[in-house]
Order: C-alpha cells, then sequence, then structure tokens
C-alpha cells in the first residue's frame, strides 16, 4: 500500500535507456518491452487486487450473513423462496455471466467488476448460515427473546448473528484470497482489470509469453501472488484457531 509512496518510479514512467531490461539495482525487479518499472507495476498491481480483495470478500461474507440467517430463522415459503434463489444462482456460472456483461464495464472501470464478485460469492457460505440459523432458532435463549416480544430483527442481529460470527469472520478473511485469485483468472484471460489500470492479473498474462526467455516479467508478480494468498490462508488458519480452539486439536 506504501510502497509506491516510497519508491521514487511510478508505474506509469518509462525509462527509454533499459528497456527489457533484467533486474539490476536501479530496477530490482527488471523493466519490460516499453521500459516500465516491474517493480512499480506491481506495488500499482497489489494495490489494485488488495483494494478488490477487500471490498469483494466482505461484501459476499455480509450478504451471506444477512440472507442465511433471515432464511434460517424465518423459515416458510421466505426460507424456501431464498434456498431457491441461492440454488438457482449456484447452477448459473458466474464466469459466463460474467463474460456476457462484460461489455458494459469493459475499460479500466475495474470498480464494476469488484462488486459484481462480491455479488455472486456468498452463496455456499449462505448455506451454512442458513443450516446453524435453523439449529439455533430451536435454543431457549432464542425462543425466550421472541416470547419476551423481541421482532424479528432485533433476534437476528442479537442472538444469531452474534452466534455464527466466528464463521462469517473466518469467512470474510478467506474471502479475501478468493476475490483477489478470482480477479487474478479473470485478468489473465483477459475480462477482468483493463489497461490503463494494472492488477496481478495483467502483470501474469503479460508475462506469460515472455517466460521463458524473460522470466522476471512473470516470476515476481506471480510469486507474489503466491506469497500474497499463503498469508491470507495462514491467517485465516490461525483466525479459526483462536475462534475456535478445538478446531487446531482436531487436526493433531
Amino acid at each position: 500500500i506504501i510502497g509506491p509512496l516510497l519508491w521514487p518510479i511510478a508505474a506509469t514512467e518509462r525509462d527509454y535507456f533499459a528497456l527489457n531490461q533484467a533486474p539490476s539495482l536501479a530496477h530490482p525487479f527488471g523493466t519490460d518491452t516499453l521500459g516500465y518499472d516491474i517493480l512499480a507495476r506491481t506495488m500499482a498491481g497489489l494495490q489494485i487486487s488488495l483494494i478488490i480483495g477487500f471490498v469483494a470478500g466482505p461484501l459476499a461474507t455480509l450478504l451471506a450473513g444477512f440472507l442465511g440467517s433471515l432464511a434460517g430463522y424465518v423459515g416458510g415459503w421466505s426460507d424456501k423462496v431464498i434456498a431457491w434463489f441461492i440454488d438457482l444462482l449456484l447452477v448459473i456460472p458466474a464466469f459466463f455471466i460474467l463474460i456476457l456483461l462484460f461489455p458494459f464495464f469493459k475499460g479500466s472501470n475495474w470498480i464494476v467488476m469488484t462488486f459484481y464478485l462480491g455479488l455472486t460469492g456468498w452463496m455456499i457460505m449462505a448455506q451454512v448460515i442458513r443450516s446453524q440459523t435453523r439449529s439455533l432458532r430451536e435454543r431457549e435463549f432464542v425462543k425466550a427473546a421472541r416470547y419476551m416480544g423481541f421482532g424479528t430483527w432485533s433476534v437476528v442481529r442479537r442472538h444469531i448473528v452474534p452466534n455464527v460470527a466466528s464463521l462469517l469472520i473466518i469467512d470474510a478473511v478467506l474471502g479475501v484470497g478468493a476475490m483477489i485469485l478470482a480477479e487474478t483468472t479473470l485478468s489473465f484471460f483477459g475480462f477482468g482489470v483493463q489497461a490503463p489500470a494494472v492488477s496481478l492479473g495483467v502483470l501474469i498474462s503479460e508475462g506469460n509469453t515472455a517466460a521463458a526467455t524473460r522470466p522476471w516479467l512473470f516470476v515476481f508478480p506471480a510469486g507474489l501472488l503466491v506469497a500474497l494468498l499463503l498469508a491470507l490462508s495462514l491467517a485465516g488458519d490461525a483466525l479459526r484457531d483462536a475462534i475456535d480452539p478445538t478446531s487446531g486439536a482436531n487436526r493433531g
């Protein structure tokens, strides 16, 4: 995040005297055919990838928690309608829908894609929250809240959501990595972030064709992507162990 503020070379700055240069002191990650500094472009790409992940991931978690807890608690026809809607969205491949909608946000408007990823990545967790809520609504403290006159929203907010919050927090953390990987995949195939904006997926796509002759164009963005996803996965596992102390013991 702060790297571009500290690195003296901008992502849009070209060095005409260092075209296709291998990593050096002046350009630690090397340069590409047009003289762009790969380190500067990688940091800029990381910024966009992180923004996409930290917006789309929690957005999907919020939708999963809201719809899943509502469907599980209310039950009846509302539960059936929401469950049918979730199953319908799971059947429809989100990737192909994005391809069909791609002409509407083609260009550098990657913000639209960010919200699209968030709006299509909540269904599985919503099913988990719905199942947990259906068991929670039969617990004594939930029944007592209903008998005391609390409305649906109050019961869901005060009693249901806090009891499934651990699942939502873990899903939000792991969802960041999942959204970054989804963005990378879409950008790699040309349906994600578009020039002049840059992301890790764009850099990996650009460096893929030159991986054999100029490996620095591909290795550094791909390596940072792997490191980022590994860090988020480890953070999710650590958070799971912190919230649920029995999870680590079960794996051991």
